[in-house]
């Protein structure tokens, strides 16, 4: 896997002028490998060049809207992924934009990028079970689910899409680019483990500690996938450090054999 500079950079630092567009085509160098970024990113700034060609008579926040919607999901047809929501392919900004077609944080991130070179106020927001985004110029504010055709949705909608019993605006808070960016890794270790590729999984799981180096539990995943992977070292050494962030795990037994198990191979091949 290639050094993911922009995404590496955001996961550790999220900084405020981090680039969500080149560290999401990091990412998607994850499935393939030695993806190159530029023709994509000429790509968001051929989108964005053609929105705003419809914009020239722009008065307002609820005119770019309407028109993003006509343009990205009428005219061009973007849309939400329902047939195959696990390919792989719907997780990566090169894919979505190739065949206009992914999941919500993809679609989202896309509309935020496209926003984003047109000066336009447009936020992620990570519901649960659900991505969307919010335009807010301080004079319009609107919900918007790019999943489904890009359409304006209530405060209650995005509640509905969240699963949530209570309207709880705590869920509506937005995003940072460092959480977009661990959701969509998130998204995309999930699809690997699905169809058993663990090496991919491993190199999703590798970018999310740098994000979250504490989390015991990612340790633990890696770990045993590497041992299926047969990388024994490697799996020794997260093993280790599961226990030594979980040291009353109530899996503590099971973990302590594996290692056992491990430092005997390791003994017959040194």
């Amino acid at each position: 896997m290639p050094e993911a500079n922009h995404l590496r950079h955001l996961l550790e630092e999220d900084p405020p002028k981090g680039r969500l567009d080149r560290a999401a085509l990091e990412l998607a160098a994850i499935d393939t490998p030695g993806l190159e970024p530029d023709p994509w990113l000429d790509r968001l700034n051929e989108l964005a060049s053609q929105l705003g060609d419809r914009l020239r008579n722009f008065n307002d926040g609820r005119d770019f809207v309407e028109t993003a919607q006509r343009y990205l999901f009428g005219e061009l047809g973007f849309h939400g992924n329902e047939d195959d929501f696990f390919d792989p392919r719907n997780s990566c900004l090169d894919q979505v934009l190739e065949r206009r077609v992914g999941i919500p944080i993809t679609l989202s991130v896309m509309y935020m990028e496209i926003a984003r070179r047109l000066a336009m106020p447009v936020f992620g927001i990570s519901l649960p079970r659900h991505f969307i985004i919010q335009f807010d110029d301080g004079n319009y504010s609107t919900y918007i689910d790019p999943f489904n055709g890009g359409r304006p949705i209530t405060a209650q909608e995005c509640f509905a899409l969240a699963g949530a019993k209570v309207a709880d605006p705590v869920l509506l808070r937005r995003a940072s680019k460092k959480e977009i960016a661990i959701r969509m890794l998130q998204n995309l270790r999930g699809v690997y483990l699905r169809r058993k590729d663990w090496a991919r999984a491993v190199d999703t799981l590798d970018l999310l500690l740098v994000g979250v180096p504490g989390l015991s539990g990612w340790y633990k995943q890696r770990g045993l996938l590497e041992l299926e992977l047969k990388r024994y070292q490697a799996a020794r050494r997260d093993l280790e450090q599961y226990l030594n962030l979980e040291p009353e795990a109530a899996d503590r037994p099971e973990i302590l054999k594996q290692m056992q198990a491990i430092h005997a191979w390791l003994a017959r091949v040194n």
